[in-house]
Parts: structure tokens; sequence; C-alpha cells
């Protein structure tokens, strides 16, 4: 005798799957299967299950009942491949430490001019070297990646004067772009942006890593609206570059908001009072001071009252947390993004 079946509900195979009906009739038996969608998922694959129970009618009185299960696992989404220019400084060694613990992400690649052909694991003293090589032709590196078809980012530790070449070489491989580098240009910032623009490739300019750094800046602009006099306090170890970009940004931000500051000490000709950032009257004084920790601290005041916010900064490491959460937003961008605070 022949069968015929029908089914009650399109069934498919998805994560929490409302329970389906799947009816057979064969002569004068009825078979219901009953199937209920499960999902376990971890960092790296998912587990799909379909569990099932079959009853069996003979004339509308159950006889018996069976169950069972059948799994199917996904494959594992492939790691971000990320390329470090720049990974012989500082902050390149504690981002390749920093990424090689993070999930979802390895490093892929070393540049820099410095130490070509040393063994990037070996030159962050990691327990054991990562093989790979500090090479110092970014186009090669790049190729080699793009290769793998798997989702790359480049990390950008160079200077102003070459990251939009960085740039432009990483997009058109198909590799997105975060960028960290002293004193860019706005100009620079808005060529990047039309041709990310036109390429639909992302990029994020952060001229910050450090999350501290971003909530102080939120902090500030917040107290901007309610006091009238402001200065910035910021000492740094050892720089030659003052006022630093954190004061300038601060500064900025503090700016064009309606607002002019310490307009009873406007005067610019004695120098101690420290140099005027802006057009609102924003002061900045800078230290440098051996053995004092990175510090920014914003002051305001108003009649009877001192508000000050004070962020400090003792080790590079401070960073990494930023450049992570940059590294798993840029590869979802399809244009350029400027501050990490966005994503705050």
């Amino acid at each position: 005798m022949s069968c015929m079946s029908f089914s009650q509900n399109s069934h498919q195979t998805m994560p929490y799957q409302t329970p389906k009906n799947l009816i057979s009739y064969c002569g004068t038996h009825m078979v219901k299967e009953i199937s209920i969608g499960a999902l376990e998922q971890n960092s790296m694959a998912s587990l799909s299950c379909q569990f099932r129970f079959r009853i069996h009618h003979s004339n509308y009185q159950c006889v018996k009942a069976k169950r069972f299960v059948s799994c199917s696992v996904n494959p594992p989404q492939k790691n971000i491949k990320v390329i470090i220019n720049g990974a012989a400084k500082e902050i390149g060694r504690a981002a390749v430490i920093a990424i090689t613990k993070a999930r979802g992400m390895e490093v892929a690649g070393a540049v820099d001019s410095r130490l070509v052909g040393e063994d990037i694991g070996q030159v962050c003293d990691m327990e054991e070297p990562l093989e790979i090589p500090i090479m110092n032709d970014l186009t090669m590196v790049l190729g080699s990646i793009s290769q793998s078809k798997a989702r790359g980012v480049v990390i950008d530790f160079t200077d102003s004067t070459t990251v939009y070449d960085n740039v432009k070489q990483a997009t058109a491989f198909g590799l997105r772009s975060v960028v960290h580098v002293p004193r860019i240009k706005l100009e620079t910032v808005s060529a990047l942006s039309a041709f990310c623009e036109k390429a639909s490739m992302g990029c994020l300019v952060a001229p910050t890593l450090s999350i501290g750094s971003i909530l102080l800046q939120q902090a500030a602009i917040s107290a901007s609206f309610h006091y009238k006099n402001v200065e910035i306090v910021e000492s740094r170890a050892n720089s030659t570059d003052f006022p630093s970009p954190d004061a300038v940004q601060i500064a900025n931000n503090l700016s064009n908001l309606g607002q002019i500051y310490n307009k009873e000490d406007l005067s610019t000709e004695v120098k101690a009072r420290g140099q005027v950032l802006g057009e609102d009257g924003v002061r900045v004084h800078s230290m440098v001071l051996p053995g004092l920790p990175s510090s920014t601290t914003v002051y305001f005041s108003g009649p009877g009252e001192v508000y000050s916010v004070k962020h400090d900064i003792t080790d590079v490491r401070c960073l990494m947390p930023g450049l992570i959460l940059a590294i798993r937003k840029v590869v979802n961008l399809k244009n350029l993004v400027y501050g990490l605070e966005k994503f705050l």
C-alpha cells in the first residue's frame, strides 16, 4: 500500500525553532512525528539538534512511541587575521600579546623597519615563538593574507606621513584598517574618508585607544555646560610634543559649544598662564617630569567650588581593550569612522 504525506508547516533546521508537525497516512495507520529544534552555541561553532518523537496510531489509538535525535555542527567562523604595522614599537609589541590572547583573532603579520627577520613572538618575550618574522614590506604581507580570503585588519602604528598610503594598500587587498598615529591631520582624515566611502571599505581612525581617556573627555563635555572656567594640566615622563593629542582633543571637544571660558583672564601675553587652544579660551599647561605617569587633568571652577576630572596612564597595556574593541568593530564597517568613542 502506498503512503502519502503532507507537512503542516515547512520544516527547516533553525535556531530556537518552533515545534512543527509532520503527519503521514499509511492505510488505516497514522504516524505523527513531532520535531523540536534546539541550538547550542559556543565561541567557535554552533550545534543544531532536532529532537523527534514518533507516535504510531492504529485506529487512532496509540500503539508505540519512538524518539530519536539528529544533530549537525555548523563550521566554525575563521579568526580575524591581524597585521600590525609598527610591530617593533612598544605599543606594537603590546598589541601582539593582546591579540594572541584575544578570542576570535590572531596575529598574521608583523611589519616594521626595525628588527627585520626576527620572530615577533620572541621580540615580545613570549614563551614560544609565533613563527612570524618581522618584515619591512607591507605589500608582501598583505598579499599573503589576502590569498587566504579570511577577514583581515591592518593595525597602523606608523606615523601621519605614511598612513594614507598604508590604508590605500590595505583596501586594495580587501583588508580594513585601524589607525592610531600621533598628529594625524584632518586633511588626511578627510581624504581617507572619501577614499573609503568610494571603496566601501571600513577604516577606524582612533586618536586615542584608551577607554579611560574617552570617558574623561565625555565627562569634561558634560561639565562644560555648568562651569565657565576650565584649564587642562597634563604631565608626561618624556615628550617633546606638547600640547599632547589628548589635550588638543579635549580642547576641541569643549570648543564651539556656545561657551567662552575664563572671561576674566583672556590675556595670552603671560606665557606662564599656559597656551590657549581654540577660540573659546581653553588653556593647557604641559609638564615633563621623569618618573611621573602620563596624566591629564581637566579643572572646572564656579563660585565656591572646583570640579576636576583626572586620568592617569601607567602602562601601554591600558590601550589594548580599546584596540581589541576596534578590531571587532571595524570588520563590519564600510566607511571611515573617526573616534573609538562612537562604539562605547
